[in-house]
């Protein structure tokens, strides 16, 4: 018998260690606020975009975030600036801007409910991502999680069959992937490495890109309208710079597939957003997809498991 087995609260013990730990918690709290940021903020890009091209757009918000990392951090954050920090901070902004630039471009020959579908993929995907890279399995419940609220979020985005796959379908799927891997490598060094310096490698390194390659990608055009600047500094600032530094520092505490699976509810949250603002209502079955991603969310936080070391481990 192991000690303290049979003693008077030890079964009350076991539970509490199956349960998932206080920063775990705040950590999964932290990402809820992350996705109800960028829920909020679909509206908003949507108009942006008519008044800038899409590129030059997440120049300008990748910017403008890196230089408010920069000052609030008074540099590149702590510690070492060493070329591993530098390799993951790029690789990790390599993939954040991949799936940026190849959701853009799906969506132009796709249909937005396609489009939020196949991005809502990346659910899916993270987890066999986190297992070739962790070489470890995901714990049951978020593999439920996971199926209940991506049958979910097709319910609630696609009307009728996602029929035939066209090129702007596999530029969305591929993007999900982008988005995947950038999970799951920010995942992977966020326990090795200052978030605050993770964070502002990565976004520099997405605003580097972009800065790179809006000029002759596309044929940029800008109207500085109210509008546009409105969106670049809410999303510059809240929905990039904020919400990565967040992101960066969840992940210490929490698993990619978690993370992924609570970033399923963004839709709900752009619904809310676009239902509030401009009246937008729900069907029964896309209110009932909605229901199904809560429940998705749900079974993986309120399900006590047994905590484990973080992947990087």
């Amino acid at each position: 018998m192991n000690p303290g087995e049979g003693a008077p609260g030890a079964g009350l013990l076991r539970v509490r260690q199956r349960m998932a730990s206080p920063d775990q918690r705040k950590a999964d709290a932290a990402l809820a606020l992350n996705t109800l940021i960028w829920g909020s903020t679909f509206v908003l890009v949507k108009a942006a975009l008519r008044q800038a091209s899409p590129i030059l757009f997440l120049a300008m918000r990748f910017s403008l975030a890196v230089l408010a990392l920069l000052v609030l951090f008074r540099g590149p954050g702590k510690g070492p600036r060493t070329a591993r920090a530098v390799l993951a901070g790029s690789l990790s902004g390599v993939f954040l801007f991949s799936g940026y630039v190849l959701q853009t471009l799906g969506l132009r020959l796709t249909t937005a409910p396609k489009s939020a579908f196949l991005t809502g993929l990346t659910s899916v995907m993270v987890p066999l991502l986190a297992s070739l890279v962790y070489k470890s399995r995901p714990q049951v419940s978020e593999v439920v999680g996971v199926v209940v609220a991506t049958v979910g979020l097709g319910l609630m985005t696609l009307e009728g069959a996602i029929g035939a796959i066209g090129r702007g379908d596999v530029l969305t799927l591929l993007c999900a992937v982008a988005f995947a891997a950038h999970i799951v490598t920010v995942g992977h060094f966020s326990e090795t490495m200052n978030f605050e310096l993770l964070s502002v490698t990565q976004v520099g390194a997405a605003a580097v890109f972009a800065l790179s390659l809006f000029w002759w990608v596309e044929k940029p055009h800008v109207e500085l309208r109210p509008a546009l600047v409105c969106a670049v500094v809410i999303t510059g600032l809240f929905a990039t710079a904020f919400a990565f530094t967040v992101q960066a520092w969840a992940l210490q505490y929490t698993t990619s597939s978690r993370a992924a699976l609570i970033y399923l509810l963004e839709p709900v949250f752009a619904w809310m957003t676009s239902y509030f603002l401009v009246g937008e209502g729900l069907s029964g079955h896309a209110a009932a997809g909605a229901a199904l991603i809560l429940s998705g969310v749900l079974v993986v936080e309120m399900k006590p498991w047994k905590p484990r070391p973080h992947p990087s481990h």
